[in-house]
């Protein structure tokens, strides 16, 4: 372990790792403030459990427009700089929302002001999630690109990480502190962020031209990451621009320009008109992509899997808290062996479940969660307390479990997002991907947060809280009819 990360240090650089573990470990350890985040909708604003579910919806929906960051980062360069100027800019977006949530009371006990910040958290969250995977994407291509896996592993492992020990704090520091000093502790962190983003060196790129292609690391800007540049020089990228020109000129000389010929913009062009070329550039690259039936089938699958769905988990801790009287240190708990389901599931996955076919492991997963839905059934019924078992088993069980076969569900998400990404713009379309994967859970929670509130389903009032759990039961079915969407033969191995 010691002399694997020694090599990547070697390769990468030690700021370079350390700017990328702490923002996958400040990705897990969100879990330690949104904790507080529930408490303060529920117990301060005394929100209704379908309201608090709209609130958090809306503030997680910056999450599902991921590849709009990518094209912005990817085509308008900062002062010559495509990463880090784009990362400070989202680690402050996520920084002050904390601050002022921490020092004025108004904005904390007020719904819209509330959801106003924590939307705005969301954005700066997604954006370094977006720019932070750029950067491993180009700090591991060319010579590099074997070292790929192990940069994937070191994040996976300090989010992990991050949302075990996010998980075990959060509780803990409800009943201790101030919902204010969860706050302020939290923004604590986004503070180290902002400075580690000054340890990573960026080289500069000229931004006199357009970049000739869109790709998923942005086309020829670079990262120096360890002493190492992944980009050409400045006197080869000087010599391929006069290359460019002379062609130009010489086409000139034969007759009309055409627009496919013509690579350099006029001089006088406008900065502005520039960006929007590119920007446009990018957009049409990835419509064109997407719209490919191989591709927009199966996300069009993963999609209708979570908008048919009702979530109903922000009922389900209401319940839990209000009649099963269920404290926050317990709950942070709970959390914590869903992290270990989470990886014990992807070890499961990874283990025995890679050469069955993606329709048949997506179909048993379904069948998997409706049943983790009559668990909560049994528990709203109480018909576990006839049998013996108690309430912090039932509940301790069907979060280890439902994350775990979640993660069934994930992977083939994972795999087919990988392997139907086309090469140039793997990193921007895989964003795509999971932006569609986090809306659809948004819409999810919006069909939940709708039902809950037909069935007047509402704070201390859970009479009707059993038949929304047999809707959802039904509900899990319906994706089960569409998997013809999803490839036939593909695998965990190859489609």
């Amino acid at each position: 372990m010691i002399h694997w990360l020694k090599q990547l240090r070697i390769e990468f650089g030690a700021s370079f790792l350390w700017l990328v573990c702490l923002i996958y470990f400040t990705q897990g350890f969100r879990s330690f403030v949104w904790t507080a985040v529930s408490y303060q909708l529920k117990d301060k604003l005394k929100l209704s459990p379908s309201a608090s579910q709209f609130v958090t919806s809306i503030a997680f929906f910056p999450w599902s427009i991921k590849p709009l960051y990518g094209i912005i980062s990817d085509c308008i360069p900062i002062r010559g700089r495509k990463r880090i100027p784009y990362l400070v800019i989202a680690t402050l977006l996520s920084l002050f929302p904390w601050l002022i949530l921490s020092i004025n009371i108004t904005s904390r006990s007020s719904k819209m002001p509330l959801m106003i910040l924590l939307t705005l958290q969301n954005l700066g969250s997604a954006m370094a999630d977006v720019v932070i995977d750029a950067m491993i994407a180009e700090a591991v291509r060319l010579e590099r690109s074997s070292f790929a896996g192990d940069l994937q592993s070191i994040s996976w492992m300090a989010m992990a990480f991050g949302g075990i020990c996010g998980s075990l704090l959060g509780g803990y520091a409800l009943t201790t502190l101030q919902i204010e000093g969860i706050f302020l502790l939290f923004s604590a962190i986004q503070i180290i962020q902002l400075f580690s983003c000054g340890l990573v060196k960026e080289t500069s790129i000229g931004s006199d031209l357009l970049p000739e292609s869109f790709s998923s690391n942005g086309g020829s800007d670079s990262i120096k990451v360890g002493g190492v540049h992944e980009d050409k020089t400045s006197s080869e990228k000087a010599k391929n621009t006069t290359l460019r020109r002379k062609r130009s000129q010489k086409s000139t000389k034969k007759g009309p320009v055409t627009a496919s010929e013509f690579q350099v913009p006029e001089v006088n062009e406008s900065l502005a008109r520039k960006w929007f070329r590119s920007l446009k550039m990018a957009s049409f690259t990835l419509f064109k992509a997407f719209r490919q039936p191989i591709i927009l089938r199966p996300m069009a699958w993963f999609f209708l899997a979570h908008v048919t769905v009702p979530n109903l988990s922000t009922i389900m801790f209401y319940y839990q808290t209000e009649t099963l009287k269920l404290e926050a240190s317990f709950l942070g708990t709970v959390r914590v062996v869903g992290w270990f389901g989470l990886m014990l599931g992807t070890l499961v996955y990874n283990r025995f479940l890679q050469k069955m076919k993606l329709r048949s492991i997506l179909l048993y997963a379904q069948i998997g969660l409706s049943l983790l839905s009559l668990l909560d059934g049994v528990l709203v019924s109480r018909l576990n307390l006839s049998v013996g078992i108690s309430d912090k088993i039932m509940v301790l069980c069907g979060s280890a479990l439902s994350d775990g076969i979640n993660q069934f569900k994930f992977m083939p998400f994972l795999i087919l997002s990988g392997q139907l990404c086309p090469p140039g713009i793997e990193g921007t379309l895989f964003a795509l991907f999971m932006s569609i994967n986090n809306l659809g859970s948004t819409v999810g929670s919006f069909v939940g947060a709708g039902l809950a509130s037909i069935l007047d389903i509402s704070s201390g009032s859970f009479e009707n809280l059993l038949s929304g759990i047999i809707i959802q039961i039904l509900c899990t079915f319906i994706p089960i009819a569409f998997l013809f969407l999803i490839p036939k033969e593909a695998t965990g191995i190859s489609t």
